[in-house]
């Protein structure tokens, strides 16, 4: 039994981070109860290429082993906190860089927190702030710094959130589905048929400098034009494919989810694709909008458990519908195919995302998924995954929770 303690959700912005340097320092408060055994304390934070310096961390004035450079990513870097280091109540974590410009470190910051338990201090620790952090000062937030202790318990897994056919922006995605689609028919038939308008939608676009919001209707507006916020190049990528096709299934009445995976939780072997409930089979099969892909063991979709039982070779259980070849064209699409989606490496460890109401709650939706290694509270990773190097989330499930008949909740 152990417990996360954390001040934010995870929906970080890597492009307003807080840069550290010995004036710029980032303070993290938290709240924690007594423990007799050590914490394990995780930052989201991103050293510049080249960079060799550490980031110094300190705990209610006490150094912390420092963290040494991993890549130019934004990735979780893990500390272990001595138990004598923490205090019961209110425990101060300081951050910061041995540098004179900001060309060192970076923490991840999720912004729209008032008040706020992450201050700034731009003065070397003299004085401190909560109102504008980040390297822009553009206002609250909360850095992505995680405690798990021996005390405490993580919650349930929640319950999924669905929406609806009749929400009204699902009215309007549906205006846009190819009639045949639209029409009542066989749920396989009809998801394929979904799958390949999703996959034929947009170049994939992995290179963008606006990322696309998880609304359907602006992510196929952006991906085909190849214009965003600003008029600049959107962002869209594996994310976008599921979000659009599983609002999509919503809209025709078909139970989908969004599913995430992943090789490792600091891995660049990522991918987000969906699940898709067959009610005449009573079970979830995995489907991947980007590429256009079901896997297929004989005649019979496999679910995501079958496809990571079936090994290292997917060669002889893909079945690529015709938005692969649209797909297939990118030389890097073709190199992730061939040495990371076939052999299976992408599907380890796998989490769903625990609604499909995109298009009426999206303030409840990630600004950057994707951009950053895993980072937001509310995926919901199997059990397993505790202790297999995402112990910095708060939400794990036995495999019932993922095998479990969609329920429509609201």
């Amino acid at each position: 039994m152990s417990g996360l303690y954390y001040t934010e959700t995870g929906f970080v912005l890597p492009t307003l981070g807080e840069e550290l340097t010995t004036r710029r320092r980032a303070r993290k408060e938290m709240v924690l109860p007594a423990t007799d055994g050590p914490g394990r304390l995780f930052v989201l934070a991103r050293s510049y290429a080249g960079n060799g310096r550490p980031l110094r961390i300190t705990v209610n004035g006490r150094d912390l082993e420092p963290i040494r450079p991993a890549g130019a990513n934004y990735l979780w870097y893990e500390v272990v906190v001595p138990a004598n280091a923490l205090r019961v109540g209110s425990n101060c974590f300081e951050f910061w860089a041995e540098a004179d410009a900001m060309n060192a470190w970076s923490l991840g910051i999720e912004y729209g927190h008032q008040p706020s338990a992450s201050h700034l201090s731009t003065d070397g620790g003299v004085t401190w702030n909560s109102d504008r952090i980040g390297h822009l000062h553009v206002g609250a937030g909360e850095y992505l710094v995680r405690l798990r202790l021996e005390e405490g318990r993580d919650p349930d897994p929640p319950t999924f959130i669905a929406g609806l056919p009749d929400d009204p922006g699902a009215v309007q995605l549906r205006r846009l589905l190819p009639p045949d689609v639209v029409a009542s028919g066989d749920t396989l038939t009809r998801v394929r048929a979904l799958a390949t308008w999703t996959s034929t939608g947009w170049r994939y676009r992995d290179k963008g400098v606006q990322y696309a919001p998880w609304d359907p209707l602006t992510v196929v507006s952006w991906g085909k034009a190849g214009r965003g916020h600003d008029g600049r190049e959107p962002f869209v990528v594996c994310v976008h494919y599921a979000v659009t096709f599983v609002a999509a299934c919503v809209a025709i009445g078909i139970a989908a989810r969004p599913a995430v995976f992943t090789e490792d939780v600091n891995g660049h072997n990522g991918h987000f694709a969906a699940e898709v409930w067959l009610e005449d089979v009573s079970r979830w099969i995995l489907v991947d909008p980007n590429l256009d892909a079901l896997f297929f063991d004989g005649d019979r979709p496999m679910s995501v458990e079958e496809v990571r039982d079936a090994g290292s070779d997917l060669h002889r259980h893909v079945q690529w519908g015709p938005g692969h070849a649209y797909q297939n064209r990118l030389p890097t699409m073709r190199r992730w195919i061939r040495d990371v989606l076939l052999p299976g490496a992408c599907f380890r460890h796998r989490a769903v995302w625990p609604r499909s109401d995109f298009l009426t709650r999206p303030e409840l939706t990630p600004p950057s998924h994707g951009q950053t290694a895993y980072s937001e509270l509310d995926l919901v990773w199997e059990a397993a995954d505790l202790d297999h190097g995402f112990a910095m989330f708060r939400y794990f499930a036995e495999p019932a929770w993922f095998l479990a008949q969609p329920r429509i909740t609201r």
